[in-house]
């Protein structure tokens, strides 16, 4: 075989091994959305993990009632695997007319509330805190904002998937 032969087909082999794996992660993509959520049942003071659909509050850990919230966690670290430098950056909750308007909503009975207006009723809280605050309010923006600054070792936090 030929030098020029031999470097095409070296070219077609290499071009076909870079098609079959370029095919190979199309086709087995992970969207990098978790398909749960961090939540936080008040009473228990636990996280645990729940279905992504879930409207908070739902129900917590101990009993029938609602007192689990969505938990917005951060890994210091940088890196979302990293358990140990795990910590809660708020609490977010619905109001109940959001919560309604957003099962009416799945079931096709009303459009869903513009995210201008929902932010007003989705409520949020710092860990510590005993008091909610509208999202779309100036305490509430400092509460979802307020995580996001680097560490002491210059790292950003991120947040995190159960």
């Amino acid at each position: 075989m030929s030098t020029a032969n031999l470097a095409k087909l070296s070219l077609a082999v290499l071009l076909l091994v870079g098609a079959g794996f370029g095919f190979y992660r199309h086709f087995n993509r992970n969207s990098g959305v978790s398909e749960q959520l961090w939540f936080y049942d008040l009473s228990e003071r636990k996280l645990f993990a729940a279905p992504r659909e879930s409207l908070p509050p739902i129900r917590g850990l101990n009993n029938d009632e609602a007192d689990a919230v969505r938990a917005v966690v951060i890994c210091t670290s940088g890196n979302p695997d990293d358990s140990a430098n795990r910590k809660i950056a708020y609490l977010e909750k619905y109001a109940p007319e959001l919560r309604q308007n957003l099962e009416l909503a799945r079931e096709g009975k009303v459009e869903p509330l513009p995210t201008k207006i929902r932010n007003g009723y989705r409520l949020v809280k710092n860990p510590d805190s005993e008091t909610w605050h509208a999202a779309n309010s100036p305490e509430g923006v400092k509460i979802m904002n307020g995580w996001n600054i680097a560490g002491p070792d210059g790292k950003q936090p991120v947040v995190c998937a159960p």
